[in-house]
């Protein structure tokens, strides 16, 4: 029996002044996964998250969301309305707020009474509550944002996309900058968050990838090269073509993909290692 997909992206081709950043991408993830999502620079995963959160839109294609919805021509804030949260590389919190305000003011964005009134229920503090002691800043809570390390802003951020009660979180390198012990602390918490929602994960950091992904999807020049296991995908000789070809001199890709993914991020994928 098919197992019902949080997400479909059918047929989905993306164009800018005549390159295609997306030929004709065919994806899907079920419901309560965590899918991790990797690529040379240029393959189009930048792209492929702008399509999902509306930020781009496709030239042609759909992307089916939550089974039923449409949500391919949708303006962005409806993106968030259906149950999308999206993380980018860079922290956006509030560093002049505590972390319990900066969770105080992500219930606000869906909840304007809040916002109006400044006044919590208490289903919303217990909800607060909960999500401390999720990603682990319980004991953080009175602490203002600013002065938290790289790795806890992270964790808040993805705490106040969570606290908005997503179906589906979308993370960008969300390791990227860590010291070990935070991106260990960061898989163990993005497998926690998979009990309970579906996780899509962009990720450069391959020793990050090898210790907690179950899946993976390998996207290139525009199109899903393959899927599966992390043991399938280091096995497989067309990955290993691709990065290799990537550290041999191969053209640059366009700006466009550039500019989100540093070059010298580059070396955190030594393709060699997946061969092994």
């Amino acid at each position: 029996m098919t197992q019902p997909k949080i997400l479909a992206v059918k047929n989905v081709t993306v164009s800018f002044d005549g390159f295609t950043v997306l030929d004709n991408l065919n994806f899907s993830m079920n419901y309560g996964e965590l899918r991790f999502l990797i690529g040379p620079n240029g393959a189009g995963k930048t792209t492929f998250l702008d399509i999902i959160t509306s930020k781009t839109k496709p030239t042609r294609g759909e992307v089916i969301f939550d089974k039923t919805v449409n949500i391919s021509h949708l303006p962005e804030h409806k993106i968030v309305q259906q149950g999308i949260g999206r993380k980018f590389q860079t922290p956006a919190i509030f560093s002049s707020l505590t972390v319990y305000e900066n969770l105080e003011a992500a219930i606000s964005f869906r909840e304007w009474s809040i916002q109006l009134f400044r006044w919590l229920s208490p289903s919303n503090r217990e909800r607060i509550t909960e999500t401390l002691e999720l990603v682990g800043l319980q004991e953080r809570a009175d602490v203002r944002a600013g002065a938290l390390s790289h790795g806890e802003k992270q964790w808040l951020e993805i705490g106040m996309l969570l606290i908005q009660k997503p179906k589906l979180l979308l993370l960008d390198e969300p390791v990227a900058g860590m010291t070990r012990r935070e991106r260990n602390r960061t898989g163990e918490l993005l497998q926690n968050i998979a009990k309970n929602y579906s996780v899509l994960v962009v990720e450069h950091d391959m020793e990050f990838v090898r210790s907690f992904a179950k899946t993976v999807t390998v996207l290139h020049t525009g199109k899903v090269l393959c899927e599966g296991t992390m043991e399938q995908i280091q096995r497989d000789p067309r990955v290993v073509e691709v990065y290799l070809g990537r550290a041999h001199g191969e053209a640059r890709p366009p700006k466009h993909e550039r500019v989100s993914v540093p070059t010298q991020r580059v070396g955190r994928m030594p393709m060699p290692a997946l061969a092994s």
